[in-house]
């Protein structure tokens, strides 16, 4: 990638030219447009790497799919991105929809020095709801058009053209070494056969490399005698990335060639080099498959048809997957086809059981067999990197459990969704939470897993829970809990009824609720499951402080942190801390404060680290100073606390407010 950038300063004081002249008053938003290959995000990426220091607070990076082949899922929906920005900023909770989150979104963003590059944008309808509302901030946008809609935004347009022709030489250079000096014409000729696009001239560079004694004539005779018509070239450039592209793959070795047959067909945007080995040892050949596997991707990557997207991980350009999948569904047989894609679900399905068992480990399902001879899994070391290969590696894991609904490896898609439970618990990506679920039940009812039918019920009636579907996650639980019933599974039937009670609290439902608890309760303690027990009797706590009954609520939350402290449950015997403290103060008790004070100690830095649940205990301290009669105290906590949620909740920042005396 890096090697792909030369020159481009025009285009780097251009834009520097067009962040200047827009209105300091107005929020700052930029869009570079020009033709597949060109460059944008390269030039996007290091020119906000060149400005970093403008953004003490950060940058965000979305993919939109704007360049996403016709057949798929398509670009990528704004409530979408708006969901994972909202979550990497710390919201406690998302909203639903895109108005609501457009709204946090820019109010979280308030005032941050923050920079935003949304990637491959579709139209300007799917970047508006995105843009910041700040103008310390800066949105930049790259597009294959040019989003004039946007203007009305008071975006600036920057199209990005070709190398200039003498850059574009030097790139050509990097492969072609002296030959390129000493064959100017045919030099000149082969950038403009690439229409002095960035990846064309990279792939065309790398052909050179890879055959040291072919000259720089005979590859401009042979892009310009491809497949392609030069005029198509012209145009939009497809045809002469097509025939470059079938250039660098003719001249691969065979095991690079396979392996890039096979990566084309996999539904995923991300390749380990774990998953690659498994893909290359498919038992035709001999020798050490690692090493074989390590040795075909660096003849990818050096090719250019690979890029490396973090250690040990890589990823196809836009422009090279669809070639990949259009080879691989021409040269593989459909028994390649199925091994491949069973490999890949295979590799799925044990990394996300090494996640599992490093992030939510009292998560495992019992009884639970990997595959004997899958795909060994891609090591990970630690929580941090457990969730972090699940992040990166998101849409692969949906399209595992989507191939396999489809094909009908009905286990293996209920399995994967059920050993992808960190990522929604931590994560929270709504719709693919729901999505997953119900391909997950339906699976598990195929293959005749009332076990998998239980689990994609209950954390799928979570996901939709959170999405605010409460009729629809009712209807799931009371589903589990009838399943439950019937198979006597006692622990399952507690956890249907404790997200019933949740529903209910939700809806201030409160008889109701606390009906549910209770069960939930009982069951939990008669099979000894005492992390269940203490957090129903969290729920049964805050259902009391909810009706006012400040004594029952105390010793629910008594009784539950002490049991969670004991199980070295940090965070949430953290939330019962604040919790019980609160109720303490409202009963005049002066240790609630000293809770409080030390619930927010802990809540600001450490494990149980949490704004949110910081917010709530300055509020709750605002309170307890109001009623003390200490004014000033009380306006300092509350103040506090309205900085916190204004980048977090609006509306309790305006409760706050309306808390606050009015200058």
């Amino acid at each position: 990638m890096n090697a792909r950038f030369i020159d481009r300063e025009s285009d780097r004081q251009l834009l520097n030219a067009l962040r200047a002249q827009q209105p300091a008053h107005a929020p700052q938003v930029l869009v570079v447009s020009g033709l597949a290959g060109a460059g944008k995000t390269t030039l996007a990426a290091h020119w906000l790497h060149e400005h970093a220091e403008d953004f003490p607070d950060g940058q965000l990076y979305a993919d939109l799919g704007g360049q996403i082949a016709e057949g798929e899922n398509g670009p990528v929906p704004p409530t979408a991105v708006l969901e994972a920005f909202l979550v990497a900023l710390g919201a406690p909770s998302v909203p639903t929809g895109t108005a609501q989150r457009s709204a946090l979104w820019r109010s979280m963003t308030s005032g941050l020095r923050l920079a935003v590059l949304l990637d491959n944008a579709f139209t300007a309808a799917q970047v508006r709801p995105l843009l910041l509302g700040t103008p310390t901030g800066l949105t930049l946008v790259t597009s294959r058009s040019n989003l004039t809609g946007l203007r009305v935004d008071g975006a600036s347009v920057h199209r990005l053209d070709g190398l200039p022709a003498e850059s574009a030489v030097e790139l050509l250079a990097i492969g072609g070494g002296t030959r390129v000096a000493r064959e100017p014409t045919a030099a000149r000729e082969v950038v403009r056969l690439c229409g002095r696009l960035p990846l064309a001239v990279a792939l065309a560079s790398a052909q050179l490399a890879l055959r040291p004694h072919r000259s720089v004539s005979a590859l401009a005779d042979s892009l310009s005698s491809g497949r392609g018509a030069v005029d198509t070239l012209r145009v939009d450039g497809k045809a002469v990335m097509r025939t470059a592209l079938d250039m660098s793959y003719d001249v691969l070795p065979d095991e690079s060639r396979a392996l890039y047959r096979r990566m084309g067909l996999l539904p995923s945007d991300r390749h380990d080099l774990s998953l690659l080995t498994g893909l290359a040892g498919d038992g035709e050949g001999t020798g050490d498959t690692e090493h074989a596997a390590d040795i075909a991707t660096h003849a990818l990557v050096e090719a250019n048809l690979l890029e490396e997207a973090g250690p040990s991980t890589y990823r196809f350009h836009d422009l090279v997957q669809p070639h990949a999948r259009r080879l691989g569904e021409e040269l593989e047989d459909s028994g390649g086809h199925e091994r491949t894609l069973r490999r890949f679900v295979d590799w799925c399905l044990s990394t996300a059981a090494s996640a599992e068992s490093i992030l939510t480990p009292s998560h495992r399902l019992p009884g639970y067999r990997l595959p004997v001879e899958g795909v060994p899994p891609t090591p990970l070391d630690g929580p941090e990197e457990a969730l972090a290969w699940l992040d990166t590696h998101r849409n692969g894991l949906m399209g595992a459990v989507r191939h396999s609904a489809q094909v009908g490896w009905y286990a293996s898609c209920w399995r994967l969704t059920d050993l992808i439970w960190p990522l929604f618990l931590r994560l929270r990506p709504s719709q693919m939470w729901i999505e997953a679920h119900r391909l997950g039940l339906e699976a598990a009812r195929r293959s005749g897993s009332r076990q998998g039918q239980g689990r994609m019920l209950t954390s799928g009636a979570i996901g939709l829970r959170n999405a605010g579907r409460y009729p629809e996650a009712a209807d799931w639980y009371r589903q589990a809990l009838a399943l439950a019933t019937a198979d006597d599974d006692i622990r399952q039937q507690a956890q249907a009824l404790n997200g019933l009670g949740h529903i209910s609290l939700l809806a201030r439902r409160l008889d109701e609720a606390r009906d549910h608890f209770e069960q939930a309760l009982r069951l939990r303690e008669s099979i000894g499951y005492r992390r269940g027990a203490a957090l129903s009797r969290r729920r049964l706590g805050e259902t009391a402080l909810a009706g006012g009954d400040l004594a029952t609520a105390a010793e629910q939350l008594r009784r539950a942190g002490t049991e969670l402290d004991e199980l070295g449950e940090t965070f949430e015997a953290t939330r019962v801390l604040a919790l019980l403290g609160h109720v303490q103060d409202r009963c005049g008790d002066p240790a609630g404060v000293r809770r409080l004070q030390e619930a927010l100690a802990r809540f600001q830095v450490g494990d149980a680290r949490s704004e949110h649940w910081e917010a709530r205990c300055l509020e709750w301290l605002g309170q307890a100073a109001q009623s003390g009669g200490d004014h000033a105290e009380s306006v300092r906590h509350y103040e506090a606390a309205r900085d916190i949620f204004r980048r977090l909740s609006p509306g309790d920042a305006q409760r706050l407010d309306d808390r606050l005396p009015q200058p």
